[in-house]
C-alpha cells in the first residue's frame, strides 16, 4: 500500500491509502453529493481546496469527459473514504493526489466543528508525516490567494453561440462552469465569455443586452475587476450573477461579504422563495456568502437550514443574481428557470425604453 498523510490545521496527522501520488495543501472541505464527482472535480470553484467526498464510494459509474464542467481537475488533492480505480487512475493522470480508506465522517464532523480547515497532503512510496505537515505549514488561507481568478479564468475572450439570434451576454469570466455556458446558449444566447480582470472598454465592444458574474473560487472581496465592472454597467444593463457572481454584485452595490464557517458543498442544499413560499433543492459550492446585501438589493431567498442569502433581487436597479447554481450539473433542475429570468430582464428592458426623440 502507498503511503498517504493528511495533515489538519491543529497538527493532527491522519493515515490513509495513497491512491494518486503527490504533495499539495489548500482548505479542506468537504461535498454531501452522492452523484455528480465529474463535475464537482472539474468544477473551478474548487481551486486551492482539497475536496472531501462524504459519500462512501466514488467512481461507482467510471468518468466520462462530457460530463467535465472544466478542462481540468481543480481541487488541490482528494480524500475520500473508497476510490475505485476509474478516479484513481483519472487523478494521478492529471497529478493531483487521492487519499482514501479514511474514515471520513470523523473528517467532516471535524470541518464542522472547527471550520473549513488549512491541510497538508503527502502521497507516495516514500512520504512521511513530516512531508504532510510541511505542505501544511505553506499553505494560505482563501483570502490570501489573491490572484485566484487569473488560475481559473478565460486569458482571453471566447464566443460561445455566435450564430444565435438571441440576446449577446457578457460573462465575466472568474471561474464559470461550463454548464453556465452552455444553459444560455441553448436559450439562443451568444455568450461573451472576459476574462475576470476584464475593462469597462471590453464589455462595451461587446456591446452586450446582459451583464452575467460567474461562480468561482475564493474571496469576492479579491476581484476588484468584477466589481467595477458591475458598478459601471449596472444602471445600463440588466445585471446576473451565480455563487462568487452573487457576492461580486453585493460587493459592487453597497453590500458586505463573509467566510462563512463550512460553506455550502452538495446537490441537497433547500432554498425557500419567501414570495412564493416554495422550496427546492440545489446545488452549491461556496465558502463565502452575502453578510448584508445594502440599500440597492433585496433578499429574496434564503438557505432554510441556516437563513443565509440565496437570490437577491435589485431594488433600484435590473439585478437578479442566485447564491446556489441553477444550471445543477450535478443535482436536480428545480431551478433551471433562473436563465428565462435572466434573459426576460433584457427583453423587459427593451420593451419599457422609449426612443429618443428624432
Amino acid at each position: 500500500m502507498t503511503a498517504a498523510y493528511v495533515a489538519l490545521e491543529g497538527g493532527h496527522v491522519i493515515e490513509g491509502r495513497g491512491r494518486a501520488p503527490g504533495t499539495a495543501r489548500g482548505e479542506l472541505v468537504f461535498t454531501t453529493a452522492y452523484t455528480g464527482y465529474e463535475e464537482s472535480l472539474t468544477d473551478p470553484s474548487y481551486e486551492e481546496q482539497i475536496l472531501t467526498f462524504s459519500y462512501p464510494l466514488i467512481g461507482n459509474y467510471g468518468v466520462r469527459k462530457e460530463r467535465f464542467e472544466s478542462d481540468r481537475v481543480h481541487p488541490r488533492a482528494v480524500l475520500a473514504k473508497e476510490l475505485t480505480e476509474d478516479v484513481a487512475e483519472w487523478l494521478a493522470s492529471e497529478g493531483v493526489p487521492a487519499v482514501d480508506h479514511l474514515d471520513t465522517r470523523e473528517v467532516v464532523t471535524d470541518i464542522r466543528d472547527g471550520g473549513a480547515m488549512k491541510c497538508g497532503i503527502a502521497v507516495g512510496e516514500d512520504v512521511t508525516e513530516e512531508d504532510a505537515l510541511a505542505e501544511l505549514e505553506q499553505c494560505k488561507g482563501m483570502s490570501e490567494h489573491t490572484e485566484i481568478g487569473a488560475q481559473v479564468s478565460v486569458d482571453e475572450p471566447v464566443v460561445h453561440g455566435a450564430d444565435n439570434d438571441g440576446d449577446t451576454v457578457a460573462l465575466v469570466d472568474c471561474g464559470a462552469k461550463g454548464s453556465i455556458v452552455d444553459s444560455l446558449v441553448a436559450r439562443d444566447a451568444t455568450v461573451h465569455v472576459l476574462p475576470h480582470d476584464a475593462s469597462v472598454a471590453d464589455v462595451e465592444a461587446v456591446d452586450p443586452d446582459i451583464l452575467f458574474i460567474s461562480n468561482g473560487p475564493g474571496d469576492p472581496a479579491n476581484y476588484e475587476h468584477a466589481i467595477s465592472i458591475v458598478e459601471a454597467f449596472v444602471e445600463d444593463m440588466p445585471v446576473a450573477g451565480i455563487c462568487l457572481g452573487q457576492q461580486i454584485v453585493a460587493e459592487a452595490l453597497g453590500g458586505t461579504t463573509e467566510k462563512m464557517t463550512f460553506g455550502h458543498r452538495g446537490v441537497n442544499q433547500p432554498v425557500l422563495d419567501l414570495e412564493s413560499g416554495q422550496v427546492v433543492m440545489t446545488t452549491q459550492n461556496h465558502g463565502y456568502t452575502v453578510a448584508d446585501p445594502g440599500e440597492h438589493l433585496e433578499i429574496t431567498q434564503i438557505n432554510v437550514n441556516d437563513d443565509t442569502p440565496e437570490g437577491i433581487d435589485g431594488v433600484d436597479y435590473d439585478v437578479i443574481t442566485r447564491q446556489y447554481h441553477p444550471e445543477a450539473n450535478p443535482g436536480p433542475e428545480d431551478t433551471l428557470g433562473f436563465f428565462d429570468d435572466v434573459l426576460a430582464m433584457a427583453d423587459a428592458r427593451r420593451t419599457t425604453t422609449v426612443p429618443a426623440d428624432d
